[in-house]
């Protein structure tokens, strides 16, 4: 049994050696293509956390400028106390503002010490007595005009806005990653050939001996499913890249505010990692079983 696990792990270390750069080629398409799906799917998952804050019926939120004034924070108060449209709203002042962005990314430390509750636009959260689109784009259009506003986020345009965002982004990305991902099949495939073929003469006087077809292909398939398992491996830094520079833009952007719900926690994308592992390592047993099914019959 130790015999025939040395003779796996040493023939298969041996073709990997052999088929150098072939062997890089593989793992670096697979990592590339591995890198995109998860990419994708962390700007899927931010969208879905970036829409949180319409729940429980809001329709549509008031973001204040940081800086305004008592008298225009009044002016908005008075407008929603008085008017018979407003069924009921909530107001998020900065401290709660960042409260609630301290939850968001409480797993992002450096980022929360970055921001203070003196940058965070206090809000008001308004669920209107009738909840029809146009209705509410009227009333969202009122309070955009006021003085002290910044932005006014209705429920459906922001929603849109997002989810329109990250199905063209996640959409793009899958395209790209569905094509590496079959080149990197094919890849593999062709590199585990490449082995075989390099070691044709020793497998006929190994079939000569009497040994089975799966003591011949197991250290090929290894091969195959270690260029899968690599490539894969490296792509899981991609997705820290992915969470560190590109979600961390939108978390840190003042221009949309809704934006800063981008957050994606840690243990998400761990768990992201490890199916990427269980796809890479798919993709290269696969390959190569593909490989050693129709060319190792002699």
């Amino acid at each position: 049994m130790l015999y025939r696990l040395w003779y796996y792990v040493r023939e298969t270390v041996v073709s990997l050696w052999r088929n150098l750069s072939l062997t890089l080629a593989a793992i670096l398409t697979v990592a590339i293509s591995l890198s995109l799906v998860g990419a994708s799917l962390l700007i899927r998952e931010g969208a879905e956390r970036a829409t949180a804050q319409f729940q429980e019926g809001v329709e549509f939120i008031v973001f204040m400028v940081p800086n305004a004034s008592a008298e225009q924070d009044a002016a908005i108060r008075n407008v929603l106390d008085s008017s018979p449209a407003i069924s009921r709203y909530v107001y998020v002042d900065k401290m709660a503002a960042y409260e609630e962005f301290q939850r968001l990314f409480t797993d992002k430390p450096e980022l929360v010490e970055s921001v203070s509750p003196d940058v965070m636009p206090p809000s008001y959260r308004i669920v209107p007595n009738n909840p029809e689109a146009g209705n509410v784009a009227e009333m969202a259009r009122q309070f955009g005009e006021q003085p002290g506003v910044k932005e006014v986020a209705t429920a459906t345009e922001a929603i849109h806005q997002i989810e329109d965002f990250s199905n063209r982004v996640s959409q793009a990305l899958l395209v790209a990653a569905v094509v590496l991902v079959a080149v990197s099949t094919l890849l593999i495939l062709n590199t585990v050939f490449t082995a075989i073929t390099a070691r044709r003469q020793e497998i006929e006087v190994m079939k000569v001996v009497g040994a089975t077809n799966w003591f011949i292909r197991i250290p090929f398939m290894l091969e195959g499913t270690i260029h899968g398992l690599i490539g894969a491996a490296l792509a899981v830094p991609a997705l820290f890249v992915v969470d560190d520079q590109v979600l961390a833009y939108f978390q840190e952007s003042d221009a949309v505010p809704l934006f800063r719900g981008f957050a994606v926690p840690d243990g998400y994308i761990w768990d992201t990692s490890l199916w990427l592992l269980a796809v890479g390592g798919a993709v290269g047993m696969i390959g190569s079983a593909v490989a050693v099914t129709r060319y190792t019959d002699v």
